[in-house]
């Protein structure tokens, strides 16, 4: 039986600079999904989403950016986006 893969969902935007405008958040929660799926493979799907994206799941109140979410429980709010937190996570629950 194949199982649905654990969400993760990381939510941030693009940061304005000097020279126009930097996605870091999309290019972290890309590289955190190609590690999480090295460990994990089909068992974790990564997902990005900027803040005013239609399919942007709920956010916490006052939510700080960068947020991840996994399976609907908010992971982290406002912190570094950490990989060795999510693989935790995932091992521990599921």
């Amino acid at each position: 039986m194949i199982e649905d893969p654990v969400t993760v969902a990381i939510v941030g935007a693009p940061i304005a600079c000097e020279e126009g405008f930097k996605d870091t958040w999309r290019e972290v929660a890309a590289w955190a999904g190609d590690q999480l799926k090295a460990r994990f493979g089909e068992r974790v799907s990564v997902e990005y989403f900027d803040l005013f994206d239609p399919q942007c799941p709920a956010l916490p109140n006052k939510a700080e950016l960068p947020v991840v979410i996994i399976d609907d429980t908010v992971l982290s709010n406002g912190e570094k986006i950490s990989i060795p937190q999510i693989r935790k996570h995932i091992e521990d629950h599921y």
